[in-house]
């Protein structure tokens, strides 16, 4: 085995907010109901999490011992446990993802000084043309989109239709802690849009006109029709945007 590889074996991911095989310590239907202020789930507040079971957990993972992780299912609203298991070695590297991590108050009995914060966002770079800058915000619309139709089920008015509290969210939970990263990585690809606009347009294109979110879904379809059309067959599995897209090596 050389060196990589025997470096890939010492790193181990808690997911704790991927949504395509989510590991998540989320209570819905449960002791950690959250509601925002017009009474609906809110899935952004980091009060959402069942934090006791999360810190449980992980302190269990840095002394030595095996863990059951829980996944949240979507379609009931509720945590479950399917028998993951969760082991580490000494010397191991522990990620753990989600749009909480550089909150200090999701890891208070980690010393910060054997933290490494990276902070990951789509910063999209190109322009439409002089004039017509795309704003990171489409950028990670059209993701979310795709990525809630291929892996939770949830068409583009329903995802549409969150957005608001969505940002609301990033504005709360994810914006005031980019700071405390030590790195930053722009997730944004050049390529993008133009290999989203196969997946996006017959998402969007399913959104009735007779609804408030078709306003915004005739935009985005406008928008990404800017770009000439790059086929999946394209994209390496070990592209990031397999994460929405399907079809990655990665098992996430």
């Amino acid at each position: 085995m050389d060196q990589t590889n025997e470096n890939l074996q010492r790193i181990r991911t808690l997911d704790r907010d991927r949504d395509t095989n989510p590991n998540h310590w989320r209570t819905i239907n449960g002791s950690h109901v959250h509601l925002d202020e017009n009474g609906n789930y809110d899935y952004e507040s980091l009060y959402a999490l069942d934090l006791e079971l999360f810190n449980q957990q992980l302190q269990a993972l840095l002394r030595g011992e095996e863990v059951e992780l829980p996944r949240f299912n979507f379609a009931l609203g509720k945590k479950e446990f399917k028998g993951d298991k969760l082991k580490i070695e000494d010397n191991t590297i522990l990620i753990l993802e989600g749009i909480h991590a550089l909150n200090p108050e999701l890891t208070p009995h980690i010393p910060a000084e054997r933290k490494f914060k990276i902070y990951v966002s789509a910063l999209t770079t190109i322009s439409l043309d002089d004039h017509n800058w795309i704003p990171t915000t489409d950028n990670r619309l059209l993701r979310r989109i795709i990525r809630d139709f291929n892996y939770r089920g949830y068409s583009a008015q329903e995802t549409i239709s969150r957005w608001p509290s969505v940002r609301a969210g990033e504005d709360k939970w994810i914006f005031p802690y980019q700071e405390n990263a030590d790195v930053m990585f722009n997730s944004a690809l050049l390529f993008e849009f133009a290999v989203l606009r196969c997946h996006a347009e017959p998402i969007l294109t399913s959104v009735p006109r007779n609804c408030p979110e078709y306003a915004e879904a005739y935009r985005l379809l406008k928008f990404i029709k800017y770009f000439t059309p790059v086929q999946d067959k394209e994209i390496p599995p070990t592209s990031l945007l397999r994460e929405f897209l399907g079809g990655s090596s990665f098992k996430y």
